[in-house]
């Protein structure tokens, strides 16, 4: 395979558990996929979520597009995401698991929560990996990802939160006994939290234990758009714990079926193969 990351980012990656790619995709995918967005905000899915209360802006999230949008799909697919998907894990092969749009519109003041990613999904595995693809320049003002370095390796799951404009933490997806996640804004100077300044053609790559979350839109002009694409590698299994998302109700009736039982390698039609 052809190498595509060089080796300082890639120990990056794994030492601090996120990594910004710089000019990573080709510049013909922004258009087609900010028009692929714009689609689907003018007219949402049966999946789609508004997560800012009305008259708060507008923080938009949508899943599985990749089954309905051919703009979505091909960059899932056919696009070098993929193969960086792949260096990052360290796999052998790459499934696909899903994608999620995440839209803030300016003036939102609605923060994506402090989360890692695992504690939602239905899988476990060392190699997981999002790829933040901002199709805007996102910043700290326009709602740039924050990370905390290493969070990944703290050995702790915690307790995912809804992205809802409910600010607090009692409607949780499952809690399994798990904490919440500790008040980074309080203890801000014993936690490194590095910010970026990402544009297309950069991406933000981040493991799926690592802490993250980010502000909202504060501009009054700036459109945030970004999808982030989920790639699973060989370790990667079936762990249908009560309460993940794909439980969600709607969901799963929309979706092709999963025929896999708890320690099953990712496979079927709905986690296809991609590398």
């Amino acid at each position: 395979m052809e190498t595509l990351l060089d080796p300082a980012t890639l120990a990056a990656y794994h030492a601090d558990g996120a990594a910004v790619l710089r000019g990573v995709l080709p510049p013909d995918w922004v258009p087609r996929l900010r028009a692929a967005i714009d689609r689907t905000l003018a007219r949402p899915t049966v999946n789609g979520l508004e997560f800012a209360a009305p008259g708060k802006g507008r923080f938009y999230g949508d899943y599985f597009q990749w089954l309905t949008d051919p703009d979505v799909k091909a960059l899932v697919f056919d696009s070098p995401l993929p193969a960086l998907a792949c260096q990052l894990m360290g796999s052998r092969q790459v499934r696909f698991f899903y994608d999620q749009l995440l839209v803030k519109e300016p003036g939102t003041a609605r923060r994506t929560p402090w989360h890692h990613d695992i504690p939602y999904w239905p899988i476990r595995g060392e190699q997981v990996v999002s790829l933040w693809v901002p199709f805007d320049r996102a910043t700290p003002e326009t709602g740039v990802v924050t990370y905390v370095k290493g969070s990944h390796r703290w050995g702790q799951w915690f307790r995912p939160a809804t992205f809802t404009e409910q600010t607090s933490y009692d409607r949780i997806y499952a809690t399994g006994g798990l904490p919440p996640p500790p008040d980074l804004h309080a203890a801000a100077a014993r936690h490194d939290l590095p910010t970026s300044d990402v544009a297309p053609p950069d991406v933000i790559a981040h493991h799926a234990l690592t802490i993250h979350g980010a502000p909202g839109n504060a501009s009054a002009t700036q459109r945030r758009r970004a999808i982030a694409l989920r790639y699973c590698g060989d370790d990667v299994v079936w762990d249908p714990r009560p309460g993940t998302f794909l439980e969600s109700p709607g969901l799963r009736e929309r979706l092709p079926p999963v025929d896999l039982k708890p320690g099953d390698p990712l496979d079927g039609p709905l986690f296809p193969r991609v590398l």
